[in-house]
């Protein structure tokens, strides 16, 4: 078997092959034939679908350069090194039944990145830059279940969670944990896309003209453009935040006796961040409606004339000059 590995790698070589297939290899390894000398500098798309491969090499771009398509779905990928973020021309990458937990910030690095899929993981939470690539179009994040959050960049997006696609052009929170997803809807959404009887929970409601939504239910209370003061609460989360994001191991240094658990744990994953300037929001947020027919990606929708598009920003500042076509 190694020896026909070492083989089709050699000859993918030889012929300069912009296609290689390694799916159902029984890798345990990335192969080192394809990263020998100057690696397969042609290749453009490799396919490794259902082997046992843990992790990726850190000099993947290196010896990979001109990778457009990388296919991993059904391995046993715990980590993906932060070297991926040099895949310059990447636009497809298939990270689906893996085993990861966390995926590294420099994924958002991908500027040519246009469909990403990370169905059936096991991951808490998206890195905040994600999205902010204009070619990305689809993500894909079906069956995370411990899923906390949505990076706010994802709001013109395609969405796929549980078998269904949404766009984030209407998703009313950069959070999944309380999604309404069509405005005026009898459910709203827990985790990633599952849904819960909104009877169960309490929650605020935003108004514009004939649409309403509902927030989050840690959101506290919401504010207009005459509310310039941020409550204490929000604020000190705000500049603890600012403090510790970086030393996500440390934070665990603060005891449910210095901070309510609850608010650990929104400390760890807030519950979105400004659509204006990214900063991080957890119980109170300044809310601005935009009509479906203002959104970018409206033309999916032409027949629901009741579903809108929700911007959270952190402040009065933000909310004034926030605008979805910008």
């Amino acid at each position: 078997m190694a020896s026909e590995l070492c083989k089709t790698i050699s000859v993918a070589r030889l012929e300069k092959h912009k296609n290689l297939f390694l799916n159902y290899r029984n890798l345990h390894h990335f192969p080192l034939e394809l990263l020998k000398d100057e690696g397969l500098q042609h290749l453009e798309r490799l396919y490794m679908k259902r082997n046992s491969l843990t992790t990726l090499p850190e000099n993947l771009a290196q010896k990979l350069p001109n990778l457009v398509e990388l296919y991993l779905h059904s391995n046993n990928i715990v980590v993906v090194p932060e070297a991926i973020g040099s895949l310059v021309k990447l636009q497809c990458l298939d990270l689906s039944d893996n085993a990861l937990e966390i995926v590294c910030p420099e994924i958002g690095r991908l500027r040519a990145l246009r469909h990403l899929r990370l169905a059936n993981n096991q991951l808490q939470f998206l890195p905040p830059d994600l999205g902010r690539s204009r070619e990305l179009q689809y993500v894909y994040v079906d069956n995370n279940v411990q899923l906390k959050g949505l990076p706010s960049y994802l709001y013109n997006k395609v969405i796929g969670c549980n078998g269904r696609l949404y766009s984030l052009t209407h998703t009313p929170w950069s959070s999944a944990r309380r999604q309404a997803t069509i405005l005026n809807t009898e459910d709203a959404v827990s985790g990633c896309g599952i849904p819960i009887q909104l009877s169960e929970v309490r929650l605020l409601t935003f108004s514009s003209g004939q649409l309403t939504v509902f927030l989050p239910a840690e959101v506290k209370a919401i504010g207009t453009e005459n509310d310039h003061v941020l409550p204490l609460q929000e604020l000190t989360m705000r500049s603890l935040y600012r403090t510790y994001h970086r030393l996500w191991k440390d934070l665990n240094f603060l005891s449910p006796i210095s901070l309510p658990r609850s608010l650990l744990e929104l400390l760890h994953c807030p519950l979105g961040h400004c659509h204006r300037c990214s900063e991080p929001m957890f119980t109170f947020v300044y809310p601005k409606l935009f009509p479906l027919r203002e959104t970018p990606m409206a033309g999916l929708h032409q027949r629901r004339t009741s579903i809108g598009f929700v911007a959270y920003c952190c402040s009065t500042q933000c909310l004034r000059t926030f605008n979805l076509l910008c």
